[in-house]
This record gives C-alpha cells, structure tokens and sequence, in this order.
C-alpha cells in the first residue's frame, strides 16, 4: 500500500515525498482513513511506529479543507504531550507535513519565557502542541480559546499519567468543546488509559498495532556486566572500539549526565548533556548539535525517554538501568526506528541486579551477558531470568539415613506382624 490509496491530497503527498516517507506503517495505514472520516481513535503502538504521522497527516487534510482558522487567540486542533521535547518534535512533524500548506503551527511549553507564545496565539493557530501545564497557564492568562476547537490529540498519554498530570488533565477537559473528535495514543492500554478513554472517546476505533512492551524485533539486546565505578571509563572504550557515527547514552541522574560528559570530552569524544537542569533553550541547542552531526554522543537522563525522533540512531547505551523497567522500553526505542536494526547495550552492577530481573520479565527474554577484558568485575552479577527461578526453587529434604541397630529393629518389627520369626544372619 502506498499514500496514495489513503486518500491524502497532493501537498501532503509532495511532502512526504519530500520526506522519503514512501510506504505506510501499520499504524497509519489504519489511524489515517479513520481520522479522515471523523472517527474517534484509541491506538496502542510502540515508539518508532510512526503514529505521529498516523495523526497529523489527516489532522491537517481536515483542517485544510475546513477553511481558514477562526478568532484570535483560538486553537482548532490540540495536541497534548507529556515533555517539551516532545512537544517540539510534534511541532516539527506538523510544519514538515504541512509545508506545502497555508496552516499555522504554534508548539508551548514550559522551561521558557511564556511571552513569545502568547504572541504566536494572537493571531489564532490551526495546531497548538502543549505541555498540560503550560496550556493551563497560557489560559489563565486568556492567552489561548477553545470554543473553536475541533480535534483532540492526546500523545503519549501514558507517560502523561506516569508524570503526574492527571489533574492537570482533568482541568483542561473540562474546558473543551464536548462536541469534538478525540485522538488518544498511548504505547500501552493499562487500565488508567482504558477508564480516560471510556469517559473521553464516542464509539472510538480500537487499535493495538504491537504486543504490550514489545520491543522491535530489529534492535538487537545484551548487557555488559562491570563495577559499578569502572563503567564511565568501559563505556568510552566501548564507544572509541566500536566508532558509532552517534551514540546515545542514558544515565539516572543529572549530575551523572554533566561528569560523564566532563570524562567523554577529557577523552577526545565529542559529547553534549540534555536533562532537566538545563534550561530549555540549552537543551534544544545540544539536541540540534547532536542532529546535525556535530556532537557524536549525547548523554540524557529519562526526561529524552520518550521525546527524540533521531532517524538511524545506531546504538544506545544504558549507563544506568531504570527504576522503572517500562522505561527501558522506550529508552531502547530511540533506536531500531522504522524499519531501521538498532543495538541496545546496558552496563550492569552487582547492585543493579533486581532491575535487570525485572526488564527481563517486562521484555519476557533473558538478555545475554558478556564481559570486556580487563574490565571484568569483581562483584560478581547475580544470575536472573529462568535460571535464576530454578536456583531458587527449593528443594525436598532428604530423609536422614537409619542407623544399623533402626534397621535390624524394622526387620524385627514386619517379622512380628507377619507373624514369623526374625532371621538373624551369622557373621
């Protein structure tokens, strides 16, 4: 199938050509004829599957074909997200798809001065990309308007739930026009997603393009097993041997992010950070650098998790494991995107033993392991996946051994019962 049978006009045609965007995935073979005729959507589907093309496209064919965009101040099409890197993703694909078209694109977050996107509000906008509380700050101050409004997207509306903005969420639904069409997507169908979309969605298209967790068959898994101080300096030997084009590696904390970072730069390696600390003006600086080449590895804590659309990323690097094992999903889902084969490696501690049991139950495989020479640790990781359930399974006891004297007073003990005599044997 091509984009042609989905019944998209010529300008997102000329776009996508422009794109190299041939054949549809999954996703958007099945989500694109159904937001062109209005449906309600709830669609299930793993990072990398293209669902943002699986909203946009007919978000924007309808709002084209709708006429021009309404009163100052009002937005035709919201599409929320969990970060402000995704958020500028979002944006990005928008104005990508819809460059041959006469609509307006306006993405709002927090980390930056709120000032230049009311500006951008005033005077009206086809598509505004928010953040929840961003969106709720912009209108308290009558920055933004939804009579107008049309469409509903919400994006990654797990992690929004995961991050804490179900409030927030609440507040700004209550807001919203009830006649409208609504788009919710979300990498899993947990019970928190399948309640919001009940009270949400009318009569909705149900669609789970991947197993829950699944990770794409293209991304190749295994763990490296280290000391937990030893890993900074494995993992530049690591990146110098294999000589990535670009690496992305994530780390738990913001400070571990600037010192790996500070130890990569020591070494020669081109590297740049993205975490929460830095502002977001910064951060979008290092993730442009990182795009175009100019920096070879990027260093991120979980706040990139989900928001990087980096096409052909080769590899990526856990540093550090999750504490959450869903994490690990999307970590390793910045790589092997479309279609593309991708490698994840994770340097494992002794002490990171039970998060490593628990991705591998989420992921439903053990991971193989292996050791760098001279890198070998000397705490050893503990064993996980099946053979670490058959190590525990507990074993019968055995039943202690009777002496000679019990034995002869057994044989006693039948031959009465049996009514005989015992047979004593002479040495």
């Amino acid at each position: 199938m091509s984009f042609d049978a989905l019944g998209l006009i010529n300008p997102l045609l000329q776009a996508l050509k422009g794109l190299d965007h041939v054949t549809p995935t999954a996703v958007q073979a099945e989500t694109i004829p159904a937001v062109l005729a209005g449906r309600d959507v709830l669609a299930a589907a793993r990072t990398g599957t293209g669902k943002t093309a699986g909203f946009a496209l007919p978000l924007l064919q309808r709002l084209s074909e709708a006429g021009p965009r309404g009163a100052s101040n009002a937005a035709r099409a919201l599409v929320l997200v969990p970060t402000r890197e995704l958020a500028e993703q979002v944006h990005l694909s928008f104005r990508g798809y819809g460059r041959h078209l006469p609509l307006r694109t306006v993405a709002a977050y927090g980390g930056v001065s709120i000032n230049p996107q009311m500006m951008r509000l005033r005077g009206g906008v086809d598509v505004l990309v928010a953040t929840p509380g961003r969106l709720l700050d912009l209108h308290g101050k009558n920055a933004v308007k939804f009579h107008a409004l049309q469409t509903l997207v919400l994006d990654e509306a797990d992690r929004m739930l995961d991050l804490g903005f179900a409030r927030e969420l609440e507040a700004i639904f209550a807001l919203l026009p009830r006649r409208r069409q609504t788009l919710l997507f979300s990498a899993t169908f947990s019970d928190a997603i399948r309640a919001m979309a009940a009270d949400l969605l009318h009569e909705p298209l149900s669609l789970e393009v991947s197993p829950r967790n699944a990770i794409a068959e293209n991304i190749s898994q295994r763990v490296v097993v280290a000391d937990k101080k030893r890993k900074p300096p494995l993992l530049i030997h690591l990146l110098k041997k294999a000589r990535w084009p670009q690496a992305l590696v994530f780390v738990k904390t913001r400070r571990g992010a600037e010192q790996l970072v500070a130890q990569m730069l020591h070494q020669g390696l081109k590297a740049d950070a993205i975490h929460g600390d830095k502002p977001q003006p910064a951060r979008l600086k290092a993730l442009g650098r990182f795009k175009r080449g100019e920096v070879k590895v990027l260093v991120a804590t979980d706040v990139a998790a989900r928001g990087l659309d980096i096409p052909a990323m080769p590899v990526v690097y856990n540093l550090d494991l999750p504490i959450v094992a869903q994490d690990y999903v999307h970590r390793i889902g910045r790589t092997g995107r479309a279609g593309a084969s991708g490698e994840a490696i994770s340097l494992v501690s002794a002490d990171e033993a039970k998060q490593l049991a628990a991705i591998e139950a989420l992921v439903g495989q053990t991971l193989p392991r292996d050791a760098v020479t001279g890198y070998e640790p000397e705490h050893r990781v503990p064993v996980t996946g099946p053979a670490a359930a058959r190590a525990k399974k507990p074993r019968k006891p055995k039943k202690p051994k009777k002496s000679s004297a019990e034995k002869k007073a057994r044989k006693r003990k039948q031959a009465r019962r049996a009514g005989g005599k015992p047979v004593h044997r002479t040495p």
